[in-house]
C-alpha cells in the first residue's frame, strides 16, 4: 500500500531509479529542480538535497525570491520511490493563478494505478495539520490524468488561467 513518508536518504537507489524515469522532464513536487541527477548519485549531494527538502518545511529556512515554505514528501511502496509531493504552505500570485497549494508527481511506470489520487488524499490532512483549510489545485487543460485525480478528491472546479484548471477541495 503506498504511503507518503518524508524525504529519507535510505531510498537514494530507489529515487535515483524513479527519477531517471522521467528522461530530464519536470517533476511537480520533488523540489528538484536545482539538483542535476547527476550531481544526486554522489551520495553526499543526495544527503544535501533530502536536508535541503526536509528543511524547506521551515518559515525561516532561506529559500529563492519567489518560493514559500514548502513541506515535501515521497510517494512509497515499501521501498519503492513512486513519486514526489509538495504542500506549499502559502500561496502567493504565481501559486494563485497556476501551481496551487499541492503539487505532485508519479514515476511513469507506476502511472495509471491510483497512486496519485491516494498521495493526495493521505495530503489533505496533513495539509489541514499546517493552517490550509481551503486547498487550491491545478493542472495543464490536456492533463486527463491530473484532472480525474483532483476530482476523484472532491476537487471543485474554478476557473481556467494561463492554461491550467484550477480547483478547490475544502477537506472535512
Amino acid at each position: 500500500m503506498p504511503r507518503l513518508i518524508a524525504p529519507d536518504v535510505s531510498y537514494h537507489s530507489s529515487w535515483l531509479e524513479g527519477s531517471a524515469e522521467f528522461d530530464g522532464a519536470h517533476r511537480d513536487g520533488a523540489g528538484a529542480e536545482d539538483w542535476p541527477l547527476e550531481e544526486l548519485v554522489d551520495d553526499h549531494s543526495f544527503r544535501r538535497f533530502v536536508d535541503s527538502l526536509v528543511n524547506d518545511a521551515r518559515p525561516e529556512s532561506p529559500r529563492k525570491p519567489g518560493y514559500v515554505p514548502c513541506t515535501y514528501l515521497w510517494i512509497m511502496d515499501g521501498d519503492t520511490f513512486l513519486g514526489s509531493l509538495a504542500i506549499r504552505h502559502e500561496l502567493n500570485d504565481f501559486l494563485l493563478n497556476e501551481g496551487g497549494h499541492i503539487g505532485y508527481s508519479v514515476r511513469p511506470s507506476a502511472r495509471r494505478r491510483g497512486h496519485a489520487a491516494a498521495a493526495l488524499a493521505s495530503a489533505l490532512p496533513i495539509a489541514l495539520e499546517l493552517g490550509i483549510s481551503r486547498i487550491l489545485l491545478t493542472c495543464d487543460e490536456d492533463n486527463a490524468g491530473s484532472r480525474a485525480t483532483i476530482e476523484k478528491n472532491s476537487g471543485v472546479y474554478e476557473d481556467s488561467r494561463n492554461g491550467k484548471r484550477r480547483y478547490w477541495i475544502e477537506p472535512a
